[in-house]
């Protein structure tokens, strides 16, 4: 893929998404939780799969959900978390009896996946983002924090700029990431690089064309370099299936590194029904067999009711 004619950062991205339900001048953290944390089995719920709402989803498209609907319907469906939110709205989480599953850094105006670890350049502005991110994290109690490799262009603001090798790249990210997770380990949190996929480029929320850890393999070698128990892989399941495939086989290859899980039907990025194409009751089985024991996050963008789709998420990985 030409990653030169990659979506630009200014693009609506997941962070613009947030903002516009909340109308917050800042996407800022959200929190989230250890896959070795404990909590009590949702009502109605089998309980073996923890399950969480991804609310930038459902606060961007109709009928654009507040982070109160989000919680109501968490609440109303057996879900245990409701993820990226701004902080300023934990108390309401606190209120329905939910916790948030995943904590955001704030790069803004730029979207946090744009200017990554691969980039020396970007690592004052990114380390202070992230130290500001774990903190919140173990304030809030969730020890779990989002990162990137970033782009692979050096200024993504610039369509003609030159471009990171990946192997300078990844070089990049194990010496940045070394020094960061030092300070996660103080604070026992736990920091979770992402893998996107960037063969869609139909929207700017279905695929991330130009960004470097586009391979399950490759961030997994940045996690293995780096050596600490702090340092694990977002396994979102929609990007490898993009990307990789082979979900299950990955799932068990790389059972020590996984952090945290996200979900979606491909392609689209929608409802995970049987409209699409990846089995995910399957998909929970082998994570039960593997041993994880953190959140499926479910984060899709809903083509129907908002209830229903979740409704049928929950079902198809209530194990």
């Amino acid at each position: 893929m030409n990653h030169r004619t990659a979506l630009s950062p200014r693009q609506v991205t997941r962070r613009q998404m947030i903002q516009r339900g909340t109308g917050a001048a800042v996407a800022a953290l959200t929190l989230g939780t250890s896959p070795h944390a404990t909590s009590a089995a949702p009502a109605g719920g089998k309980g073996r799969i923890r399950q969480s709402i991804v609310h930038w989803g459902f606060e961007a498209y109709d009928p654009k959900w507040d982070v109160e609907r989000s919680c109501q319907a968490a609440k109303d469906l057996g879900f245990l978390s409701v993820e990226l939110v701004d902080p300023k709205f934990f108390p309401t989480l606190k209120r329905y009896g939910l916790t948030a599953a995943i904590c955001q850094i704030d790069m803004a105006p730029d979207a946090p996946f744009v200017k990554g670890w691969n980039n020396p350049d970007h690592w004052p502005r990114l380390t202070k983002a992230t130290r500001d991110a774990i903190d919140a994290a173990a304030d809030f109690g969730s020890p779990n924090v989002i990162c990137f490799t970033g782009f692979s262009a050096k200024n993504p603001d610039d369509p003609a700029s030159p471009h990171i090798s990946r192997e300078d790249g990844a070089r990049n990210c194990i010496r940045g990431l070394k020094d960061i997770v030092r300070y996660a380990e103080q604070k026992q949190v736990t920091l979770c690089l992402e893998m996107l996929n960037t063969r869609d480029d139909t929207h700017p929320m279905k695929g991330h064309p130009g960004y470097q850890g586009n391979d399950t393999e490759y961030c997994i070698d940045i996690i293995r370099a780096v050596g600490s128990p702090r340092l694990k892989l977002l396994f979102d399941i929609y990007h490898v299936q993009v990307m990789n495939g082979d979900v299950i086989r990955r799932l068990h290859r790389h059972k020590d590194w996984i952090g945290h899980v996200h979900t979606a039907g491909n392609p689209g990025r929608n409802e995970i029904g049987a409209k699409q194409e990846i089995n995910y009751p399957p998909i929970m089985e082998a994570l039960l067999e593997i041993g994880y024991t953190g959140f499926v996050g479910q984060e899709f963008i809903p083509t129907r009711d908002p209830m229903a789709g979740l409704r049928e998420a929950f079902a198809l990985c209530d194990l």
